[in-house]
């Protein structure tokens, strides 16, 4: 199974929060407050994303953290490969060198395709649309006849 891990899922929910007004500075304990995240694990993910440069801050009485760029220029890869590093499905898919059966291997090549294709569908996913309401359907109303064809 490919699963996040969950600092990464924290960062997207603290990135969320802090997409939604991007003039405010926040501090790690009103973002921590705000979310429900413990405000170690809240400051440790700020600190990871500053590195990135996905978010700045500055010190004292007027400082806090915003996020670097508009909310439609940072994408989820980018978000990702903040906290996980470079995204790669196999170790193939980001170097050849550390892989033992790199010699007698004839699908390399599409490990490195399908690494491709899942980093551009995350690519094309930004924080902005993160914080798009969620439509739900309305109800559906299925007959009841149709059930007993």
């Amino acid at each position: 199974m490919l699963r996040l891990s969950k600092l990464t899922d924290y960062a997207t929910v603290i990135l969320s929060f802090m997409a939604k007004n991007t003039a405010h500075r926040y501090s790690a304990v009103e973002v921590a407050e705000a979310t429900g995240i413990a405000q170690p694990t809240v400051s440790k993910i700020l600190k990871l994303l500053v590195k990135a440069r996905v978010l700045q801050s500055a010190r004292g009485a007027k400082g806090g953290y915003l996020l670097a760029r508009e909310p439609e220029k940072i994408t989820v890869a980018t978000v990702i490969s903040a906290l996980e590093g470079p995204i790669a499905l196999t170790e193939c898919s980001e170097s050849h060198k550390s892989c033992e059966q790199a010699s007698g291997c004839h699908i390399q090549g599409n490990w490195h395709l399908i690494n491709q294709k899942i980093n551009n569908a995350l690519e094309s996913v930004t924080l902005a649309d993160l914080i798009l309401p969620v439509h739900q359907p309305d109800e559906v109303f299925i007959p009841v006849s149709s059930l007993y064809r």
